[in-house]
């Protein structure tokens, strides 16, 4: 891999920075245990109400309540209690208030990538990536929702901007690489999941780095990528193998 200039480096927050994911999951599993007896796969049927509102709501956990409430209604109709919904509608809207805890990891290494920031790039290069210049944070989903969980986080400090999107296609990641003043090459995204953070990001030309998280929204799922402007690590931490 040649070594490039770097100049924004450009991280996703959920399931990245914080666990998202397993607390969507804990609710996900409270709608199949309420519909299971309604039909043969709950799981696909929450897919299919997520997939067809997908245009009109976006990404997020009010859009998630809705489609979570509204397949309710669709499998189980009168047989679910107003007391099933209103804890199930409960239980959706107790993910506004997820702690956004930074994973393992996260904190020291975005310490020690501030640190080498605000030595203004005069370190030794390590790994096959120069040196960057600044650090944002590149998230979609609900403004408000992804603006609390990054105050929550205490993460705020180490970032230079926050770009919240309603989507990560070719698109949203041409307009960020507008927004920051650099060309498509100069840009690396990290990101956990491979259609919204890397796919894009690699077919734009920039570069990317794949951290997996153990849990994956139905929606994200996506084909493994092998590319040569692609780093794939385990832990958060081996960045700074590459930086």
């Amino acid at each position: 891999m040649p070594r490039l200039p770097i100049k924004v480096i450009a991280f996703d927050a959920d399931d990245t920075l914080w666990d998202c994911q397993s607390h969507f999951e804990e609710v996900e599993n409270h709608l199949y245990s309420l519909i299971a007896p309604y039909c043969e796969d709950p799981k696909h049927e929450l897919y299919l109400t997520e997939s067809g509102n997908m245009a009109d709501l976006g990404y997020g956990c009010k859009a998630f309540t809705i489609s979570i409430i509204e397949t309710a209604l669709h499998i189980a109709g009168n047989d679910i209690s107003a007391t099933q919904l209103k804890e199930l509608l409960a239980h959706s809207k107790s993910l506004l208030h997820l702690p956004a805890t930074p994973l393992p990891g996260v904190v020291e290494t975005l310490e020690t990538l501030r640190t080498r920031l605000e030595d203004n790039g005069n370190y030794p290069v390590v790994g096959d990536l120069q040196s960057p210049t600044r650090m944002v944070v590149f998230t979609k989903g609900e403004l408000q929702d992804q603006e609390n969980k990054l105050k929550r986080s205490g993460l705020l400090k180490y970032f230079d901007d926050v770009e919240i999107t309603s989507d990560k296609s070719q698109r949203e990641f041409l307009a960020l690489c507008e927004h920051q003043q650099i060309h498509p090459s100069e840009l690396l995204m990290i990101g956990n999941s491979l259609k919204s953070d890397i796919a894009p990001a690699l077919a734009i030309g920039a570069w990317a780095i794949h951290i997996p998280f153990h849990v994956t929204w139905q929606l994200e799922h996506f084909d493994d990528i092998d590319h040569e402007r692609l780093i794939k690590i385990s832990h958060f931490s081996e960045i700074l193998n590459y930086i």
